[in-house]
């Protein structure tokens, strides 16, 4: 009897990780079938491929710069080589190339194995391309999956990218895609004292621009060094409309795991400047938070962040933590700062709850005031309004889609 229990409690677990992993290539697969509805500018490759050729191309990407095909994808710059295209380097943001790099970590210049290309990293202290990074090149194309938060770097990098271009005579070519968080817009406005790489521009922590129309603003309110203007060409996302729902079917960064995370990063990236982890040494990166200082009576959640792929020295290694499991949590269309309310109401550790990060994610030290002060989340956002009305009229001007 007990050797029928053990055979058949193995073949329910056969089963059951069988019947997971079937689910998972149907998800995949119904993600890969609704975007092809909606044409990636990538994808749109008679609308770029005549104005790159016969002209030396340097590509701005990550793993998330493919081409949707049928079945599967393949990477641009794979595409552009079979189409004799002259790619002479590959520049890699935040993350590397192939998007394996920590946040935060310093990505080394080196060589892509499987084209051989020649990689120059846009991340540490080279965050901007020199002028013999793009001797004799004539056109840049750009073609990162963005999230639409102002902190996500790839729109930083997008700055610098321009800037050089503009200032040594090369061409920018931006490969438009959807933005996952582009059905609202919300968040304080940066102000510029606090600029930094996770904070360059006047605009809301949630912009709800795409890339393109990001790059559009970018150049059209001068803000690049001495108010130049890069020679800006947008391929657009074809069949799309910014509500429309867009499942990413390759992680933007090893963080961001999933369209849960994607959503409710703009709300939980806050915690990257307190000493609670955001999920960071688990399996769901931005989906929870915790730390050993919240009040394990009031917060009955717990997890332990352990090394990983995606975070090798999360915060509070290997220390329990308490805290909120958001993985269930429904769709954002605003910011939520109750958590983070809720988080620093509820520390043992007022003290060391904020760190240096917190203003410049923030773009303001103005928040943490309020927070401090015991505003709720209703009064902090009234102070936002004028801020975003502004924005929005600013904004406008710089649409593509409906």
């Amino acid at each position: 009897m007990h050797h029928l229990f053990r055979n058949l409690l193995k073949n329910t677990v056969l089963f059951l990780v069988l019947f997971n992993l079937a689910c998972q290539a149907q998800e995949k697969e119904e993600i890969l079938e609704k975007n092809k509805i909606i044409q990636v500018g990538a994808n749109q490759t008679q609308n770029y491929i005549p104005f790159l050729k016969n002209k030396n191309i340097a590509v701005v990407g990550n793993q998330t710069s493919v081409i949707f095909k049928e079945s599967g994808y393949i990477h641009l710059v794979d595409s552009l080589l079979k189409r004799e295209i002259k790619i002479k380097k590959v520049f890699a943001p935040e993350h590397g190339f192939r998007g394996k790099a920590d946040a935060g970590e310093i990505v080394k210049d080196g060589v892509d194995q499987k084209t051989g290309l020649p990689i120059v990293s846009l991340y540490g202290n080279h965050k901007k391309p020199t002028p013999q990074d793009l001797k004799d090149i004539d056109v840049i194309v750009f073609d990162i999956q963005d999230v639409g938060a102002r902190f996500y770097t790839y729109i930083s990098s997008l700055h610098y990218i321009m800037e050089a271009a503009a200032e040594n005579d090369v061409s920018v070519l931006v490969l438009d895609r959807p933005n996952p968080n582009g059905h609202y817009i919300d968040g304080p406005i940066l102000e510029k004292k606090y600029q930094s790489f996770v904070g360059m521009h006047p605009v809301p922590i949630v912009h709800g621009l795409t890339i393109g129309e990001y790059a559009k603003m970018i150049n059209g309110e001068k803000w690049l060094a001495s108010k130049v203007q890069a020679q800006l060409k947008v391929i657009k996302v074809g069949n799309y409309k910014r509500k429309m729902p867009y499942s990413l079917p390759i992680k933007p960064s090893p963080n961001l795991p999933n369209d849960q995370a994607i959503n409710l990063y703009t709300s939980l990236c806050f915690f990257e400047g307190t000493n609670v982890n955001a999920g960071r040494g688990t399996n769901q990166q931005f989906q929870v938070f915790g730390s050993p200082f919240l009040n394990k009576n009031y917060f009955d959640y717990s997890y332990t962040p352990v090394s990983n792929p995606g975070a090798k020295y999360p915060k509070h290694e290997n220390k329990l933590c308490f805290g909120k499991d958001l993985t269930q949590h429904k769709n954002l269309s605003q910011i939520n700062l109750e958590w983070l309310i809720e988080a620093y109401n509820n520390t043992s550790n007022h003290k060391d709850f904020f760190n240096n990060f917190f203003n410049k994610l923030a773009g303001n030290k103005t928040l943490q005031e309020q927070i401090k002060a015991g505003l709720s989340a209703e009064e902090i956002k009234a102070s936002w309004q004028k801020g975003l009305e502004n924005y929005k009229k600013m904004r406008a001007q710089y649409l593509l889609y409906n």
